[in-house]
């Protein structure tokens, strides 16, 4: 790569990092979607994950190589620790990519040497070049973390990069792995960083920051003023524990306050050159699929993406805006793809014309997905009067995400009041083809519902999270339903959308259920039931 340093290079981690997030796990297909539209969204590089993790890890980046790694699409990058064995195991899985790299890392702070890895500085300053030269026989782009950075000693950090760079590493990444770091001390590591290594002009400088104490915007940023030209990030800040830097939070940073940021980059403080690749009005979109997939809702009022973003509750504030919208807006809700579209179809509208605006929207879906979506919306066109791009988005989102069904919901029905019991009956078909029926009394009809199918389907769990969205305004308004399981300590998702929020919600669960049992495997039970099987 380049060393160009006149423009910040987007590389994105979520599908590696951000899917570590618990409960946002994702199957092979959903990584191809989530990448197809990080490739249309403009990120330089997209990390697919981490292939020596598991045969799953590596069909996914194999496949993300193969399908999205084309001539003029995006770098696909790959996980490795600094061992033989997963750096070959990388260099396997980005072979179809045409622009591929392998990521290497390897401890460098004294606590994780002590305790983790527990070897001398002298041993992994050994160990280091011999990895990144492996990986250059390999491919030619090769990038060295040295872990935990932000806790390192300094003086030994200036050797392990010169050490790396003069390996033939292309890119050295600087991680704040557990989010230790205020903006003065990292954009301070950077520089020194600058003024100490010796070759560090032959390699861009890469910053990777996890949010624990909810600066790692803000360490980023501050990081480009010193010479950080890469910036690791996730759609939405997802990731392990409070999360990765978020790409949307950096970009339009860098994009509303590029005035204040040109002069870093070596460009007049007027240029209104974008500092990133980046297509902003993608962010909306890439927000809302990653959150349907990995069924992470984004808060209310999170920053760029979040549903109050652009909303104006203060009347003074309204006042404003009305009059002028710089007085209280300092972006335009179109600069990232948030419009109020309505689509020119209806229940007259043809499959040609669906799938034109599909198309338009950023979908590409097979021809079985198609038919799915395509009923669903003519459904939903028999009960709404409009429908707009978000409700367009919410049906084929919720077809394209779900699981293989192993257990699949046939009818659900409810009957409840402010004098009765609330009671749910459910048949749903078991992976072995079995038509089952079963019913329940619960607090509410979801809680009614959720019982019933728990009988049926028999596997323990404990439901830790459930939280409901209207797509758009209006009594009409399709509900998306999220809910996160919990089974032996691991979180599976489930999410579903659907007019009627009891369906939606039935659906959701079944997906989350699907999604757990498939993991954990089944067996028959003597009454005809399905339990688990854990092996």
């Amino acid at each position: 790569m380049s060393t160009n340093q006149d423009r910040i290079i987007i590389f994105d981690t979520t599908l590696r990092d951000g899917e570590q997030s618990p409960g946002a796990t994702l199957n092979v297909d959903e990584k191809i979607t989530i990448a197809r539209q990080l490739a249309r969204l403009g990120v330089d590089v997209i990390e697919a994950g981490f292939p020596r993790a598991s045969s799953g890890d590596f069909e996914a980046v194999q496949k993300v190589a193969e399908i999205v790694g084309v001539e003029d699409g995006p770098i696909i990058c790959g996980l490795a620790r600094a061992n033989f064995d997963d750096i070959k195991i990388a260099g396997e899985a980005l072979k179809p990519a045409a622009k591929g790299r392998i990521h290497t890392f390897i401890a460098t702070s004294d606590i994780h040497l002590e305790y983790k890895l527990k070897k001398s500085r002298s041993e992994v300053l050994a160990i280091i070049p011999e990895m990144v030269a492996y990986a250059k026989s390999f491919v030619d782009d090769v990038e060295f973390s040295p872990e935990d950075a932000g806790r390192s000693d300094p003086e030994f950090l200036y050797q392990v990069l010169e050490a790396a760079i003069s390996a033939g590493a292309t890119t050295v990444n600087i991680p704040d792995t557990v989010g230790y770091t205020t903006p003065a001390e990292f954009g301070g590591l950077i520089r020194g960083i600058k003024e100490n290594v010796p070759n560090i002009d032959q390699a861009i400088i890469s910053v990777h920051g996890h949010n624990d104490l909810g600066l790692a915007v803000a360490n980023f940023l501050e990081a480009v003023k010193y010479g950080a030209r890469q910036l690791e990030c996730t759609i939405n800040g997802i990731g392990e524990r409070a999360g990765n830097a978020a790409l949307e939070e950096l970009v339009m940073g860098l994009h509303v306050r590029r005035q204040y940021f040109n002069p870093f980059l070596g460009r007049a403080p007027e240029s209104t050159e974008p500092l990133t690749n980046i297509i902003t009005q993608e962010i909306y979109k890439t927000s809302r699929l990653v959150s349907t997939l990995t069924g992470m809702m984004v808060q209310p009022n999170k920053a760029i993406v979040g549903s109050n973003a652009f909303a104006h509750e203060s009347g003074i504030h309204q006042d404003g805006v009305l009059k002028h919208k710089l007085t209280y807006e300092i972006m335009d809700a179109e600069s990232i793809g948030l419009t109020t579209n309505l689509i020119v179809l209806g229940k007259h509208s043809g499959r040609n014309a669906f799938r034109t605006r599909l198309t338009e929207l950023g979908f590409d879906l097979s021809e079985t997905d198609l038919n799915k979506a395509f009923l669903r919306f003519k459904d939903l066109a028999d009960k709404k009067k409009e429908i707009s791009d978000w409700d367009l988005e919410a049906i084929v989102k919720d077809e394209i995400q779900q699981p293989p069904e192993l257990f699949r919901l046939e009818t659900v029905q409810v009957s409840c009041g402010d004098n009765s019991k609330p009671t749910a009956t459910v048949v749903l078909t078991t992976p072995d083809g079995e038509e089952l029926t079963d019913a329940a009394v619960g607090t509410g009809p979801v809680d009614a519902v959720y019982k019933a199918i728990n009988r049926v389907v028999n596997v323990p769990n404990e439901l830790i999270e459930f939280s409901v969205k209207s797509v758009t305004a209006g009594i009409d308004a399709i509900g998306e339903v999220t809910i996160r399981l919990s089974h032996e300590g691991k979180i599976y998702s489930g999410h579903a959308a659907n007019t009627d929020i009891i369906v939606a919600s039935a659906r959701a669960y079944v997906s989350a259920l699907n999604r757990l049992y498939a993991v954990i495997g089944h067996r028959k039970t003597e009454e005809g039931r399905s339990s688990v099987v854990v092996g």
